[in-house]
């Protein structure tokens, strides 16, 4: 395995990828669910039921009531499919209704605490880290996240009060920040706990080689799954830049793309990674069991013709 290599493929997705680090830095999240639900970022909805599967046997595993870490929660929409009733597309449509168009970002949060407030929660803590304090501060105060940590830990190391956090919690999850983050994150999480170690859920999009990651949980004693057989949609391509370098990327590493990311479309796979005793009972297949997402009705995209040239339409 050449890490270095796989580092520098990362590089090159991340520098044709589109730039989306505006939209978390407003005070709220109208122009995140904007931007990305206009590119039908469908991956929060389509973990959700993973996620509660995973969390279900877990807290039967620990008996009594789970504390998740979101890793890159930006605004908590992890937080608000877990918590309530919701789908990504009741969440993003309130952010289109004309009485929020002229509002400020205080009101705003005003009336989503109110919202998520009016809903059954399910018995779960929410634990929110990102490195965006904006949205962070959104999710907290709009009752989202139960406890949320503003961190760049490819940067820097927890502070004592969050690794006091973060060893709480049971079940690290994550929709898409792996690639963007790696090793030193997850050394730097894993340092807080002592014997008692979290289950991690983890969505990785398919342009970025999960294998470093899982030689660092394999030598801090987790046994890491994949699901077989099984990819998750996570949003449409943005331009024929990203759509084109994530061809080359996924065909460099020996990836079959057809009916996947050439029809346009970003693709993630699931890997749960479990302290190696308390793997050995339940395996993944039987723990979980998903769809696609792949019936869903998407905009107009890049897709691949036979002759490997993009094209944009439906």
């Amino acid at each position: 395995m050449n890490i270095h290599k796989n580092l520098a493929n990362n590089r090159d997705f991340n520098k044709s990828k589109a730039n989306f680090d505006s939209i978390y830095t407003q005070d709220d999240p109208r122009e995140y669910y904007r931007v990305l639900y206009g590119l039908d970022y469908v991956i929060p909805d389509l973990a959700k039921a993973v996620f509660r599967q995973v969390a279900s046997a877990l807290a039967a595993t620990r008996g009594r009531r789970l504390r998740v870490l979101d890793l890159g929660c930006s605004y908590g929409v992890n937080a608000a499919l877990l918590k309530y009733p919701l789908d990504i597309d009741r969440v993003a449509g309130r952010y289109r209704e004309l009485e929020f168009a002229g509002l400020e970002s205080e009101a705003v949060t005003g009336f989503d605490r109110a919202y998520f407030a009016s809903w059954p929660a399910n018995e779960i803590e929410i634990v929110g880290l990102d490195i965006s304090a904006p949205a962070v501060r959104y999710a907290e105060e709009a009752g989202l996240l139960d406890i949320g940590v503003v961190a760049d830990l490819e940067a820097r190391d927890l502070t004592p009060a969050e690794a006091e956090v973060v060893a709480s919690v049971d079940l690290i999850i994550s929709t898409g920040c792996i690639g963007y983050i790696g090793e030193r994150t997850f050394a730097r999480l894993l340092a807080a706990f002592g014997e008692r170690k979290p289950w991690i859920a983890s969505f990785v999009l398919r342009m970025f080689d999960f294998a470093p990651l899982e030689s660092l949980l394999d030598r801090e004693g987790f046994a890491t799954e994949k699901m077989r057989g099984v990819t998750f949609v996570q949003r449409r391509f943005h331009s024929e830049g990203e759509c084109a370098q994530a061809l080359r990327q996924l065909r460099a590493r020996g990836l079959d793309t057809a009916g996947k990311e050439e029809e346009g479309l970003m693709h993630a796979e699931f890997f749960l990674s479990r302290p190696a005793g308390e793997a050995d009972d339940l395996s993944l297949e039987k723990l979980a069991s998903i769809t696609s997402g792949s019936n869903r009705a998407f905009g107009r995209r890049f897709s691949t013709l036979a002759d490997d040239r993009l094209r944009f339409g439906r």
